[in-house]
C-alpha cells in the first residue's frame, strides 16, 4: 500500500477533492460548483446543504478516478476561503453561510471605522473592520437579524463546516481565525478585549474550540465515511485559510518569501518572522507557531475574468481553446499602447470602500474586444501592485513571487504581473495549489513531514518563469498613476450609486 493525502479545497463557489502522493504528483481530481444566492443587493449567500453534498460527491469521485483503496488515504486537510461567516445553530445543525463577497455590512464598516472600531482592534488583531470580515459580518447580524443571530451556536469558516461535517468535530484554527480579525496576534488566541472592541463581548461562547493548522482535529465518522467513500477513523487536520494553503502549496513557506494569488480575490502576502511591521497592512495571518502572513487583500482579481467571460465570451464558438483561453489570445494580440483603456476591477467593491464599482475607463471607436480584456487583465494587476506598494511600505521586502490562482493558468497573464509589478514571477507545476498546501498540512500533522517547509519542499515543482519587460516599465507606471487618480475621481460617484440601491436593512448607502 502506497502513502496518500487528500486535500480539499472549499472556495466561495467550487469545492476541489485532489489526491496527491508524496511527491505531490496529483494522482486524480474532482471538483464541483455550487450556486451563490443574492437575496439582496449587497448578499451573497451559500447553502450549507448543498456545500456538503458537493463535498461528498467530489471526494467519492476522485477516490474512484483514483482507483485506489481508501485505507491508503492517510490523512486529509481542507483548506477554505477566509472571511464570510458560516455558522451553526446550538445544536449543530447547519444554519447559514455567507461568502466573503458579501458587502451586506459596508454601512456597519463606515460607521465603526468612524467611530475609532479600528484603532482599537489593529493593536490587538493587525487588522480593521471591513464589510466581508467575519465579525463586522457578525455584528451586522446581531443588529439586523437578531432572531437568526440568537439560533447560532457556532461561527467559523467554510472549511472549519467540511472538517465538522467529516468528524462530528467542532474546531477551528489559528490561520483562519486571525485571517478574520479575530484572535490576538502576539498570543494567537481569542482575547475578550478584542471581542469587546468589536461589541461581540458576549458573542465569546459562539467561538469554536482553537487548534493549530497541522493539529488533528478528528477522524473521519462512520457516517461520513459511507457517504463519501472514506475509511472511517481516517485523520483529519485542522486546515488551512485558503490563501496560507495557496502560498504553501506554491512552495512559499519560508520568510522573505512572497505569494501572490490571482484567484476571486487579490491575495498579496510576504512571510514574516513576527506579528509587527513598520507600518499597517490589511491583515496578518498566523500559520505556524512562528511565523505569520502580512497581507494586503480584496476581492478585485480574477473573478473580473470570469464575470466577463461568463457574460460576454461564453456562447461564442471556441475552436479547440475554452472561453478563458481565448480572451487571454485576444488580449495577447494588442501592441500596449499610451492610450489604452483603463479598467478598475471593482465588482464586488473595493478593499476598503464597499461602494466601489468596476468600470472601463477611455474606450474609443477603434478599440476591439482584445484591447478590453487586456485592460481588465492590467487593472487585476494594478489592484494587485496597489496591495503591494502597501506591504512594502509596511517594511516587507521581497525581490520575486511566486503566482497562484487562476490566473497563473493563463501564458499571458503571468507576464502582464511581471510587467506590472517590476519583479520576477514564478508559476508553479500544481494547479490545485490550495488542495496541496491542505495536503502538505495532512502530511505534517501525521508525521509525514517534519514541517510545512519540509512539506513544500518535498511535493511543490517549478513549471514557468517570467521576468519584466524593462521597456514596459515607464508605460505601466503612467498607466498605473492613471488608474488610481481615475478610482479617487470616481469614488464620490460610486457613493451616489450604490445610495440608489433598493434599501435593506443595514445595506443602504
Amino acid at each position: 500500500m502506497k502513502d496518500y493525502l487528500l486535500g480539499l479545497d472549499a472556495g466561495n463557489t467550487v469545492i476541489k477533492a485532489v489526491i496527491f502522493d508524496r511527491q505531490g504528483n496529483e494522482v486524480a481530481a474532482a471538483c464541483e460548483e455550487g450556486h451563490s444566492r443574492m437575496p439582496h443587493p449587497g448578499h451573497v449567500e451559500r447553502g450549507l446543504d448543498e456545500l456538503w453534498t458537493n463535498t461528498r460527491q467530489v471526494i467519492r469521485a476522485c477516490i474512484g478516478k483514483a482507483e485506489i483503496q481508501p485505507q491508503e488515504i492517510v490523512a486529509i486537510g481542507s483548506a477554505g476561503h477566509g472571511n464570510g461567516l458560516y455558522a451553526l445553530d446550538r445544536d449543530g445543525a447547519p444554519l447559514l453561510g455567507i461568502q466573503s463577497l458579501d458587502t451586506r455590512a459596508a454601512g456597519l464598516a463606515d460607521e465603526w471605522r468612524e467611530a475609532g472600531v479600528g484603532d482599537r482592534t489593529y493593536p490587538i488583531a493587525r487588522q480593521r473592520p471591513w464589510p466581508s470580515q467575519t465579525p463586522t459580518l457578525l455584528g451586522w447580524l446581531k443588529r439586523y437579524r437578531p432572531e437568526l443571530f440568537n439560533r447560532i451556536g457556532t461561527v467559523f469558516f467554510s472549511k472549519d463546516f467540511v472538517v465538522n461535517r467529516l468528524t462530528g468535530c467542532r474546531v477551528s484554527e489559528v490561520s483562519d481565525m486571525s485571517g478574520a480579525g479575530l484572535l490576538d496576534l502576539a498570543t494567537r488566541r481569542y482575547d475578550k478585549a478584542l471581542m469587546e472592541a468589536y461589541g461581540l463581548a458576549d458573542c465569546m461562547d459562539l467561538l469554536p474550540p482553537l487548534i493549530e493548522s497541522a493539529d488533528i482535529a478528528g477522524t473521519v465518522t462512520e457516517e461520513a465515511a459511507l457517504e463519501t467513500g472514506l475509511a472511517a477513523g481516517t485523520p483529519v487536520v485542522g486546515g488551512l485559510f485558503d490563501v496560507v494553503a495557496s502560498a504553501l502549496g506554491s512552495g512559499v513557506s519560508r520568510t522573505g518569501s512572497a505569494s501572490i494569488i490571482a484567484g476571486t480575490w487579490s491575495i498579496n502576502q510576504v512571510i514574516i518572522d513576527g506579528p509587527d511591521l513598520d507600518g499597517p497592512v490589511f491583515m496578518s495571518s498566523t500559520f505556524d507557531r512562528t511565523r505569520y502572513m502580512a497581507m494586503e487583500n480584496s476581492a478585485t482579481s480574477a473573478a473580473n475574468l470570469e464575470w466577463l467571460v461568463r457574460e460576454f465570451f461564453e456562447g461564442e464558438p471556441v475552436k479547440g481553446t475554452s472561453p478563458f483561453d481565448a480572451c487571454c489570445a485576444l488580449a495577447a494580440a494588442i501592441e500596449p499602447a499610451a492610450n489604452d483603456p483603463i479598467y478598475h476591477p471593482y465588482l464586488y467593491g473595493a478593499q476598503q470602500d464597499g461602494h466601489a464599482r468596476a468600470g472601463f475607463y477611455g474606450i474609443a471607436g477603434w478599440h476591439t474586444k482584445g484591447h478590453l480584456v487586456r485592460a481588465l487583465l492590467e487593472g487585476v494587476a494594478f489592484g494587485h501592485r496597489q496591495h503591494i506598494e502597501t506591504i512594502r511600505t509596511a517594511g516587507a521586502v521581497f525581490n520575486e513571487a511566486v503566482l497562484s490562482g487562476g490566473g497563473s493558468r493563463s501564458l499571458i497573464w503571468p507576464q502582464i504581473f511581471a510587467d506590472v509589478l517590476g519583479v520576477p514571477v514564478t508559476v508553479t507545476r500544481s494547479r490545485e495549489t490550495g488542495a496541496l498546501g491542505a495536503a502538505i498540512a495532512a502530511g505534517t500533522g501525521v508525521g509525514l513531514f517534519a514541517d510545512f517547509s519540509a512539506g513544500a519542499a518535498a511535493m511543490v515543482a517549478t513549471e514557468r518563469h517570467y521576468r519584466p519587460n524593462v521597456s514596459l516599465e515607464v508605460h505601466y507606471a503612467r498607466r498605473y498613476e492613471l488608474y488610481r487618480d481615475i478610482a479617487e475621481a470616481m469614488a464620490p460617484f460610486w457613493r451616489r450609486l450604490t445610495a440608489a440601491e433598493p434599501a435593506v436593512a443595514g445595506v443602504a448607502a
